[in-house]
Parts: C-alpha cells; sequence; structure tokens
C-alpha cells in the first residue's frame, strides 16, 4: 500500500480535535494510525499543530505552578497516542503496535460468530475501540449508529452502501447511517474500529448478543 491508494481521508474537523488533544483516547489511537500511513493527513495534522502553536505564542502568559511541568509531561506520557510512521515488517502501525504489545501475531482475538473475530483494546470508558477481523466474502450484521464510528482498513477491503474502503482508508459513520460491510473477496478484512456510543442492530440475534460483544 501506498499512501496514493488511500482513497477516504479524515476530516478537518477530526485533524482539529485531535490537534486540540479533544478527542477520545479510542478515537485519537484511529486517527493516529491513520495518519501513520497518510502523507497527506500527516501534512495537514502539521498545519493545524502550526496554527495552534501560533495562536498559543499570541497568548498572554500567566504565572504557573511550580509542578506545572511535571504535571504536563505526566499527561503527555500517558496522554493521546502520537503519529508516526509504520515500522518496517509488520501490519500494524507504530501507535497501534504500542497498544497491541506488538503486530498482528500478538493480537488476542475472541471469536464473535461466522469466523468474525475482536480484540477490544484498552482505552479510557468514553469511547472503545477495537480490531476486527472479518474473512472475505463475510458480512458484519445491518446496523445503524446512536454515535461516530471510525473504521479505518488495515487489510484487505469492506464494501457498503457508500463505498468501498481499501488498506488506509478510513470510514466515518453517524447517526444518519444505516449499513452493511462486506469483507470483499481476495483477502480476509481487518479494521480497527472506534465507537463512543453502541450500534443500533436490526437483527435479533446482533441485538442478543451485543452486551456480550460490547459494542
Amino acid at each position: 500500500m501506498t499512501t496514493e491508494d488511500i482513497k477516504h481521508d479524515l476530516t478537518d474537523e477530526l485533524l482539529l480535535a485531535y490537534s486540540a488533544g479533544n478527542l477520545p483516547e479510542a478515537f485519537s489511537l484511529v486517527v493516529a494510525t491513520h495518519i501513520s500511513l497518510c502523507d497527506e493527513c500527516r501534512a495537514r495534522l502539521v498545519s493545524f499543530d502550526t496554527v495552534g502553536g501560533a495562536m498559543l505564542e499570541s497568548c498572554e502568559s500567566i504565572e504557573m505552578s511550580a509542578d506545572a511541568l511535571d504535571a504536563t509531561m505526566s499527561r503527555i506520557m500517558s496522554g493521546a497516542p502520537q503519529a508516526a510512521a509504520r515500522k518496517s515488517g509488520g501490519l500494524f502501525p507504530t501507535p497501534l503496535q504500542d497498544y497491541v504489545g506488538g503486530d498482528l501475531d500478538a493480537v488476542k482475538w475472541r471469536p464473535v460468530g461466522m469466523g468474525v473475530k475482536q480484540a477490544i483494546l484498552p482505552t479510557s470508558a468514553d469511547a472503545s475501540v477495537r480490531l476486527l477481523y472479518i474473512p472475505a466474502g463475510c458480512a458484519v450484521p445491518d446496523h445503524g449508529h446512536r454515535g461516530m464510528e471510525l473504521t479505518l482498513v488495515l487489510q484487505g477491503a469492506f464494501v457498503d452502501e457508500t463505498d468501498r474502503f481499501g488498506p488506509g482508508d478510513i470510514e466515518i459513520a453517524n447517526e444518519d447511517m444505516q449499513h452493511t460491510p462486506v469483507a470483499d473477496i481476495g483477502a480476509d478484512c481487518i479494521c480497527l474500529a472506534a465507537t463512543d456510543a453502541p450500534l443500533k442492530f436490526r437483527g435479533l440475534v446482533p441485538r442478543l448478543a451485543q452486551p456480550f460483544l460490547k459494542i
């Protein structure tokens, strides 16, 4: 995959929120992982960071407490994941490897039915993020959204009512979207997906399983 192959990018609103540190940790991980793959979004982020820095320089200075530096460094170390170039020789970019504790072979998958597997990654409680493994040709149950969902493709591709999403592409779904993603034929699809509210499944079986799957 090259950055020219990426057809679906992040919005300016998401990049601005990431730059300002206003995204939930789960969304920040998806954004940082996409940015590490996408030259265009990485360049746009740099421009937003530059504008933010200029605004800070123009602000009136105030006296800070003696432990301000230590508190700031602590927040940086425990805060949002940072975008970086992909590590060579692996599927997962650096931000995601840091959360998984390695590459694809380090993922602790749990089956959810029909060959689909997931691995929920530990983040703050305001949103959740998981890796999804969807066999080629397999469909995710038809669903809508109660909030925002970011889905980043890492391997393979999926197709839904809106378009086709391949490696590096990110789909941004909101309350207005109802769709049935289907993993494209050719390669099993691996995605990184973050949500800030439970999905709305139409089928009875997915609704019954939803509390156990935490999605």
